[in-house]
């Protein structure tokens, strides 16, 4: 971590109002969160962006707005102009393999299949933070369904409420 230079903290999504409260947007959500509710975003790098200071270090809060997919494109891009180290980004991100309101950490790593991360690793390198927060899985519920249509499902009120509580407990 350096710390004279700023942290950036994405929340991965899709953008658009049919993505809201989707499993996949579980990122957006939990950014949204750590930044104060009269927050003014502005749109910069293929980004929705706020800039302010969290606990007392400077610290960018990003939701790429490039698709899930290109993720990557919109964190090199403000990686680059607010020349931030790999070691001071911070990726949140959903994980199919936890479950629905776990909660977990680690540096670097694969994929897993997560195309946002795919995206972020192939444009910046992978030794960054991660905090996965877990929507849990098809074959949990004994759903026979593509894990595609899963992720791009909408969480129902007592999923909201686990995925809530796993985000209050965020601490960057």
């Amino acid at each position: 971590m350096q710390e004279n230079k700023p942290f950036l903290v994405v929340g991965l999504g899709n953008p658009g109002a049919q993505y809201e409260r989707t499993r996949h947007n579980v990122g957006f959500m939990a950014v949204r969160s750590l930044v104060p509710d009269d927050a003014t975003w502005r749109k910069e790098h293929n980004a929705l962006v706020y800039s302010g200071v969290h606990d007392g270090v400077r610290t960018i809060f990003a939701m790429p707005q490039t698709f899930m997919n290109n993720s990557g494109v919109a964190v090199r891009e403000l990686m680059n102009f607010y020349k931030i180290p790999l070691e001071n980004l911070v990726v949140i991100h959903d994980d199919m393999d936890l479950k629905t309101g776990a909660l977990r950490e680690k540096i670097g790593g694969g994929s897993a299949g997560h195309n946002g991360i795919r995206s972020i690793d192939a444009n910046v390198g992978n030794e960054y933070r991660r905090i996965r927060i877990g929507i849990g899985h098809p074959r949990d519920f004994d759903l026979k369904i593509d894990p595609a249509d899963w992720v791009l499902g909408k969480f129902s009120d007592d999923e909201i409420c686990s995925v809530r509580d796993a985000i209050s407990k965020i601490v960057l």
